[in-house]
């Protein structure tokens, strides 16, 4: 099956919100099988017509909270993707899956693409689930994952930018709604603790998928040297992030290493071409980051909130 589902533009002068308001449902139908759809060959109208698409096919553009990446704000809902140097890998994870609420659906719109490589691949969790040695997922159904984050000037993102607040007692209100752990370290220095589920039906199509920041989490999805240099810097308690089964023992290597051959063998991926907008299942399919050269410039929007009953 492909990913992502391509859609053309039938005529020069077909609008590409009109083409979405006639065939909303059986875009949606695509999404639901595919995990992911491709509306290319548009003239979409720069970042207001982007947003004009994001409500024809899914309502009103989710702000971002909670942040695990830095973002800029372009208008309104609409963000950058992630601002890391271009050289950088972003390996596959699910958006937001670390809390009790995220978007369904996201939505990327080439609005300058890369010189080289550059692309947003996309592994699909029904495959990934599939990959994985039925042992592993049983361990990760019974035991849960957790996710623990710390915030400040010197490591992570200012908790400021990751919860959208300059106020800490708004942050702990936050936290105690998404079955979030908090603790002040001192000052500017906020620490959290989450435990998820790994495993999701998807509240559509009723199939089970690989949901979760467990692999792009862990201390090892980073640069070896970069990962020494953050443990010998801050040792494993006060890194960025890092990932654990849900009562805390440590994931074996070699089940991180299946976790992410699990990805890299569900994996696609398709180069951008200029107003290219992808549009993702987020829990159908998790995505990535390719390292590219040139002048890359995607915007970002999510939609189509969901919401985890938290479970003891």
């Amino acid at each position: 099956m492909a990913l992502p589902y391509v859609v053309e533009r039938g005529a020069p002068e077909e609008d590409l919100v009109e083409r979405i308001t006639a065939e909303r449902a059986s875009l949606r139908a695509r999404l639901d099988e595919h995990g992911a759809v491709l509306l290319r060959g548009f003239d979409v109208g720069g970042v207001a017509g982007f947003e004009a698409v994001v409500r024809a096919l899914s309502g009103e553009p989710l702000p971002y909270v909670e942040r695990s990446s830095p973002r800029s704000t372009i208008q309104g809902n609409i963000y950058t993707s992630t601002d890391y140097p271009p050289a950088e890998e972003i390996f596959f994870h699910n958006e937001n899956s670390y809390q009790l609420s995220w978007p369904m659906t996201l939505y990327f719109h080439c609005l300058q693409p890369p010189h080289e490589r550059g692309a947003t691949p996309l592994a699909d969790t029904r495959r990934v689930l599939r990959a994985l040695d039925p042992a592993v997922v049983e361990e990760f159904a019974r035991r849960r994952w957790r996710v623990v984050r710390n915030f400040g000037e010197d490591v992570g993102i200012p908790w400021q930018q990751a919860f959208g607040t300059d106020d800490p007692d708004e942050v702990l209100r936050y936290c105690a709604r998404t079955g979030t752990s908090a603790e002040w370290r001192g000052p500017g220095r906020l620490r959290t603790t989450a435990v998820r589920d790994a495993v999701h039906r998807h509240p559509r199509t009723g199939e089970a998928v690989w949901f979760n920041h467990v692999a792009i989490f862990h201390v090892s999805a980073l640069p070896a040297e970069v990962g020494r240099g953050l443990l010998e810097m801050f040792g494993e308690d006060g890194l960025p992030s890092n990932t654990y089964y849900g009562d805390g023992g440590r994931i074996p290597d070699d089940v991180l290493a299946a976790l992410r051959d699990a990805y890299r063998s569900a994996a696609s991926r398709f180069d951008y071409r200029l107003d290219d907008v992808l549009v993702v299942d987020n829990m159908l399919a998790s995505h990535g980051r390719e390292p590219f050269t040139g002048p890359r410039r995607i915007a970002v929007a999510m939609s189509d909130p969901s919401h985890a009953e938290e479970r003891p």
